[in-house]
């Protein structure tokens, strides 16, 4: 009989409940309610006792069979009802169910549950099958099964029940509303069937590592989205364990959903809340390390991309860098360079923002335009065509945007001290989230601390510019070619310097074709040591027409420098005879000069060091050093030579070596004397004098 059962039509493991299965394997609602069964003669006498009657009753089959079964089962007050019952059900063929206390072998008493029915046999005799369950077992379960259905059927947590298959066979009324899905449209599908995202793969993955090992997964994190809520996510703690029946089989697999979407958000706005800490944090040690617009430009936009966009542009007013007052017109298009570009997305995608050095003018239809124009953010959210062409240098670049997905933009000024700079320019376009309230108080925040950084470097870059330009135009625009001399000099400022120095340098025309050759440095920096030096520079022009000794020359420049408050400067005062061919010097605590003669390497001439001009109270020597045609002498100041980590010496022999591999050209022998001893972020000015000594022609001999 059990061979020809039909399977279980709906294609799930619990083809194994199946009659013939069901004595292969154990474990069963039956086998939990232990069901007797006991058959009777119209006598009443038992013929047939089951295994599980014995348990019931506590009579073997032995003691059983053959006995009158209300005799050996009920006590004197309750045989004539049964017998009445007994007789209805073998009279009429109507089944009857009902409770009767039984008497066990041991004497105790129990209720059981009884379902009589009549029975014939192909041979025409009649019986009585009575199928009996213990009472209290059956209230247990009734009471399970009642627990069980109200508490998937009313919990608030999604509950699923799936076969072996992973095909749903309950779900209760919370799953419905979480997936918009009906129970009905459940039932026999599978999770694939019901959840159209890429996540269900995995989620079926672990159905089946349950089903498979019976390890429980609890708690899992799963974000995605549903049919009930197809456009934002949600997230669940999701619970997978194994259900097993009463003898151990493997039934199915049960899931519970709990929906944490609010417990979600608040961590994902924590954790943006420390990313935007950690933004600011990293802002104020990145952004503004040096006195310079364009770093500072470079700097921002690295902090921004990609944690807040995922391209990031400054664009300054032109105004701000030709040193005009930073204010936008308020008729026409604006001006504006742009300073920096950072981006994370393919080079032809960044290339529609503005080259970097560039000016663009964009009219008051523009979004930057607006920004600066009225001092507040633009925040476009969703960016559409139109959009795009009010954001891009022009139509290509606006097709070049739409193509890659650029979807949210977001503008803020960049003011300081009350003006407006410029604009600081987000955009985003492989981070699916649009820019938000949150997004423009944090874009504001660094955009204000670059500002004050821009607006500083911008002053510094005045100062500096009117520094640069007060000391050029105090030094000589071209050393004059003088009787038995041939003169070349060089002035370069330094090239990542905080400040202008005080490097100068003088040719003066003296009586008799004499020449002075002056060189200093007035220690500092900034406009008020270059005003110095061009006091010092004057003076020593005065004093030179007086014909003093370089000695009494340095002496009256040292009183001069001790009434400038805070301010001392070395000097180095040469005088150029071409008719004796001598050269005197003296020297206020300035580096030696270097003389090359004909056929002979570089040396440093052992001139006195002095003391510095302002320290007041010494003498200062005059040497003479002769001189013959061919002779080069080199003056310099401090910023040729000097570095942070090298000692002095070490580099005033470098100095010597260079210069011996210098070519013969006067000028070309400064360039390269600058550009070998330098390095582009050296943090000080240099001023060279170079002379060579010629054979001198006296007045009567000289052409007209």
């Amino acid at each position: 009989m059990g061979e020809d059962a039909p399977p279980d039509s709906g294609g799930s493991g619990a083809a194994e409940v199946g009659i013939g299965a069901g004595w292969k394997t154990a474990g069963s609602l039956l086998d939990f309610l232990n069901v007797a069964a006991v058959v009777v003669d119209t006598g009443g006498r038992i013929v047939f006792w089951s295994p599980q009657a014995t348990e019931t009753f506590g009579h073997t089959a032995e003691e059983a069979l053959g006995q009158h079964a209300a005799r050996l089962l009920l006590s004197k007050e309750d045989r004539h009802r049964a017998l009445e019952l007994f007789a209805g059900v073998m009279e009429t063929g109507q089944s009857w169910a009902g409770v009767f206390p039984v008497r066990r072998r041991d004497g105790t008493k129990r209720s059981v549950e009884f379902r009589n029915v009549r029975l014939l046999d192909d041979l025409g005799d009649v019986y009585a099958l009575g199928i009996a369950v213990d009472q209290s077992t059956l209230h247990r379960v009734e009471e399970r099964l009642a627990l069980s259905e109200q508490l998937v059927s009313q919990a608030p947590v999604g509950f699923a029940l799936l076969d072996t298959d992973l095909r749903y066979r309950l779900v209760n009324g919370a799953l419905e509303r979480i997936n918009g899905v009906s129970a009905a449209e459940h039932i026999g599908r599978r999770p694939r069937d019901i959840h159209p995202n890429k996540d269900v793969e995995s989620v079926e993955s672990a159905l089946r590592q349950v089903l498979a090992t019976g390890e429980p997964l609890i708690d899992q994190y799963v974000v995605s989205r549903t049919r009930a809520d197809p456009d934002h996510d949600h997230a669940w703690s999701v619970s997978y364990y194994q259900v097993q029946g009463p003898g151990g089989r493997v039934v199915g697999v049960a899931s519970s959903v709990v929906d944490v979407t609010e417990r979600h958000l608040a961590a994902a706005e924590a954790e943006r809340a420390r990313r935007r800490l950690a933004l600011i944090a990293d802002a104020s040690a990145r952004v503004g390390t040096t006195l310079g617009m364009e770093q500072t430009a470079r700097e921002l936009v690295d902090v921004a991309v990609p944690d807040l966009a995922d391209m990031a542009a400054v664009d300054i007013l032109d105004s701000v860098l030709s040193g005009r007052p930073p204010a936008p017109r308020r008729e026409g298009p604006e001006l504006f360079r742009a300073l920096a570009v950072a981006s994370v997305i393919p080079d032809g995608v960044t290339g529609a923002a503005d080259p970097v050095g560039e000016i663009a003018a964009y009219g008051p239809d523009r979004l930057i335009t607006q920004c600066i124009r009225t001092g507040r953010p633009v925040l476009v959210t969703h960016c559409d065509e139109r959009d795009l062409r009010r954001i891009a240098r022009d139509p290509q670049a606006a097709a070049t945007l739409a193509r890659a997905g650029a979807h949210s933009y977001l503008a803020v000024p960049l003011i300081a001290r009350d003006e407006i700079l410029g604009a600081f320019d987000l955009l985003r376009v492989t981070n699916p989230e649009p820019f938000d309230a949150d997004d423009v108080l944090l874009a504001r925040e660094l955009a204000g601390r670059a500002a004050i950084a821009i607006a500083n470097a911008r002053w510094h870059q005045n100062v500096r510019t009117a520094a640069e330009t007060l000391q050029r135009s105090l030094l000589p625009p071209a050393p004059p070619q003088r009787p038995g001399l041939k003169i070349a000099s060089l002035y370069q400022p330094a090239q990542a310097a905080n400040e202008v120095g005080g490097d100068w340098y003088d040719v003066i025309a003296l009586a008799d074709d004499k020449t002075a050759l002056v060189i200093g440095d007035v220690m500092g920096n900034g406009i008020d040591a270059a005003a110095t030096m061009g006091q010092l520079c004057t003076a020593a022009r005065a004093y030179a027409t007086l014909d003093l000794a370089p000695d009494e020359i340095l002496r009256h420049l040292d009183q001069l420098t001790r009434g400038l408050e805070h301010y001392i400067a070395t000097c180095l005062y040469a005088v150029y005879d071409p008719r004796t061919g001598h050269c005197h010097i003296a020297n206020a605590g300035h580096l030696p000069p270097v003389i090359t003669r004909t056929g002979h390497k570089p040396e440093l001439l052992p001139v006195p060091s002095g003391a510095p001009l302002g320290v007041g109270g010494v003498t200062f020597d005059t040497v003479t050093i002769p001189l013959h045609p061919g002779d080069q002498i080199l003056l310099y100041t401090d910023g040729l030579v000097e570095t942070r980590t090298d000692s002095i010496d070490d580099r005033l022999a470098t100095l010597l070596d260079t210069w011996g591999s210098a070519g013969p050209l006067l000028d070309s022998t400064c360039s390269r004397l600058v550009d070998a001893m330098r390095s582009p972020d050296d943090p000080d000015d240099v001023a060279l004098l170079l002379a060579e000594t010629h054979p001198w022609e006296a007045p009567q001999a000289r052409r007209p």
